[in-house]
């Protein structure tokens, strides 16, 4: 399987299967002289990871990072950083019923056709949601990369699940209740009502989507190369390899495209002596480049793929038609596990852009 790296400057590559023996990640150009360690990376694996509540998959993982190269004496030395976790709580026998039946809605499919059915189909494998730890990994690099040398700061909660949406956007002095509640969510009521949807869901042997809202404040102007490297294309581009993402907007978004010009323009305005806009329907992006002000983007998960109801499909081998009931353990909403994993990808994308540009060194003193 090819492109399992991304990045031009600040390059991670993600390896491991959901069910083999770890799952792991490189970071090739990460600057020498950054103060790391494995709890500054764990703090953010501890987020995401499973089994912390009713609403998530109960599959029992400690996901304990270790950190194999790249760091001298409590710094990165610019070499590249192997980070691996290994995997503890696998029950691939859940999955013998889905080589050959592929699940509505996931990847089993394409994936066998594609790989001539090599392809590690236990636990979803390379197409599994446990490989979003991978990206949590490089992401939490990245984040204290950022925060050390711009003071740039991302935080990414759930905003909307299935139905439910919370009211308005989180500003920097909500962001302290995001992690208060098992759904992520700064509105506690909001919160309150997303709970009972998913545990409404589970109980029907089913799944919901929702919605992660993210805010990236203290980004310099100027960072995105366009045309085909626009901030807003590789940030969608990483967004997008987060398994079951099917929609990324900035700004406005699709929200924009039924208001008049004179109501989505973002007119300019100086401040302190700083220029800035009165608004941010742009969300911090014109012309693909950052314009100071804060990057705001949300990312639409579709409900989880592998539920509990009996659903009708096919036995690849013989062509025939079949029913399928996916055991094993599975989240009934992937939203609640995703700030952290969305917040990662959007570092990882920011640092490479401000190493591209010189706003980073490639030695931090």
């Amino acid at each position: 399987m090819s492109s399992s790296s991304i990045g031009q400057r600040y390059v991670f590559t993600s390896f491991g299967e959901s069910h083999g023996r770890c799952i792991g990640a490189v970071v090739d150009g990460c600057p020498a002289g950054l103060e790391l360690e494995e709890k500054d990376i764990q703090k953010m694996l501890d987020l995401r990871k499973p089994g912390q509540s009713i609403i998530t998959t109960q599959r029992k993982e400690e996901d304990r990072v270790e950190i194999l190269s790249g760091l001298f004496r409590g710094y990165t030395t610019g070499a590249p950083i192997t980070m691996v976790i290994w995997n503890q709580d696998q029950r691939s026998r859940d999955y013998e019923n889905l080589a050959l039946k592929p699940r509505p809605g996931h990847s089993d499919y394409p994936a066998y056709v594609k790989y001539n059915g090599f392809n590690d189909y236990r636990g979803s494998g390379r197409f599994s949601g446990r490989l979003t730890a991978t990206f949590v990994m490089a992401g939490a690099v990245a984040r204290k990369l950022l925060s050390q040398t711009l003071k740039v700061e991302t935080y990414s909660y759930t905003c909307q699940v299935g139905k439910v949406g919370m009211d308005g956007m989180a500003g920097e002095k909500d962001k302290g209740r995001i992690y208060a509640n098992e759904v992520r969510c700064p509105d506690l009521k909001a919160a309150e009502k997303m709970r009972a949807a998913i545990l409404a869901a589970r109980r029907n042997g089913d799944s919901v989507g929702g919605v992660i809202e993210s805010v990236t404040t203290n980004l310099p102007v100027g960072l995105g190369e366009p045309i085909f490297g626009s901030l807003e294309s590789d940030l969608s581009k990483a967004l997008f390899s987060i398994p079951a993402v099917k929609g990324v907007e900035f700004g406005s978004g699709f929200r924009g495209s039924a208001l008049h010009g004179s109501e989505n323009n973002d007119e300019f305005t100086v401040k302190n002596g700083k220029i800035m806009t009165k608004t941010n329907n742009a969300g911090g992006i014109l012309g693909g480049i950052s314009t100071g002000m804060p990057l705001v983007l949300r990312v639409a998960f579709k409900p989880a793929s592998s539920i509990a109801k009996k659903q009708q499909t096919v036995d690849m081998k013989t062509k025939k038609a079949s029913t399928l009931v996916v055991q094993g353990r599975h989240d009934p909403c992937v939203v609640p596990r995703a700030p952290p994993v969305v917040d990662s990808m959007v570092s990882a994308v920011l640092a490479d852009h401000a190493l591209r540009a010189g706003f980073i060194p490639p030695v931090i003193r």
